[in-house]
């Protein structure tokens, strides 16, 4: 049986509205097959699904770590895992406001500290806490993954076998690739125009296609292709980008370094974009 492959667009606070949607699918010759979407409406069920499924390869539009520079200032611990166990412990407010303060006391153009993997992924910085709040999104979906018994290919291995294996993904990275700057989707109805829903449609075309560097076909059924081409807000194009990001590791699972085509010197703090 293939393994299951999953792209995962993720809420740090889903809602019936606004779910965490994931996209499933399983390799094919020369790509990989879109098989479904499943939504969720809080992280708890997220998490559920994630460790009811006995083994799974995924990509993640989340950051998986921080900068080692916000680290290192901050006195915070510098091994991922205490790392973590003490940012899931602290609440929104206090990050934000930990965070703001980092940035006030420095020179413009210059606010956050990055991690090594957002110049070629053109990502940004993880301690960002608003548009997007991927601070917040690394807050909820990190604890989340170790708690579903994931692995994290360069930052964590669970003492258990390791067949649930998540990579961090970033849809915008083949997005960007294919159809350059524009954009594609909008949480605002007014935004939700006729050029944004063209735009879909050349992304998929070239997707499917397998225009990326990649080298991968996205496999889709009519019905698939209509869904992600009428979701106005991008959230099940996003995952399917992330599913093909997923196929794309799960190729390389066996290479050199932590494996599933992240680089052998990936700093084991911050973590890497796969793809990037």
């Amino acid at each position: 049986m293939p393994t299951l492959l999953l792209g995962c667009d993720f809420s740090c606070a889903p809602s019936a509205r606004k779910p965490i949607v994931l996209a499933l699918g399983h390799e094919t010759a020369g790509g990989v097959a879109l098989l479904r979407l499943e939504r969720f409406a809080s992280l708890e069920a997220w998490c559920r699904w994630l460790a009811d499924q006995p083994a799974w390869i995924g990509a993640f539009d989340f950051p998986f770590g921080l900068p080692r520079e916000l680290v290192a200032h901050l006195g915070w611990p510098t091994q991922w895992q205490p790392l973590i166990a003490h940012y899931a412990g602290l609440d929104r407010a206090l990050i934000r406001q930990t965070f703001a303060a980092f940035c006030a006391a420095r020179p413009v153009g210059g606010k956050f500290a990055h991690r090594a993997t957002d110049a070629p992924a053109r990502s940004s910085p993880s301690m960002k806490w608003v548009n997007p709040p991927v601070a917040f999104m690394l807050h909820a979906g990190v604890p989340r993954l170790l708690e579903a018994g994931a692995a994290l290919p360069g930052l964590h291995v669970p003492a258990s076998a390791a067949t649930r294996i998540a990579l961090e993904g970033y849809p915008g990275l083949l997005a960007r690739e294919l159809i350059g700057r524009r954009s594609y989707k909008s949480d605002e109805a007014a935004r939700q125009t006729a050029p944004r829903r063209e735009a879909r449609g050349e992304l998929l075309a070239a997707l499917e296609g397998g225009a990326t560097r990649l080298g991968l076909r996205l496999a889709l059924g009519d019905a698939e292709r209509e869904m992600l081409l009428a979701d106005a807000r991008g959230d099940c194009l996003d995952a399917a980008l992330c599913l093909v990001q997923a196929a794309w590791g799960a190729a390389r699972q066996a290479s050199a370094g932590p494996g599933y085509g992240l680089p052998a010197a990936m700093d084991p703090l911050e973590g890497w974009i796969v793809t990037a």
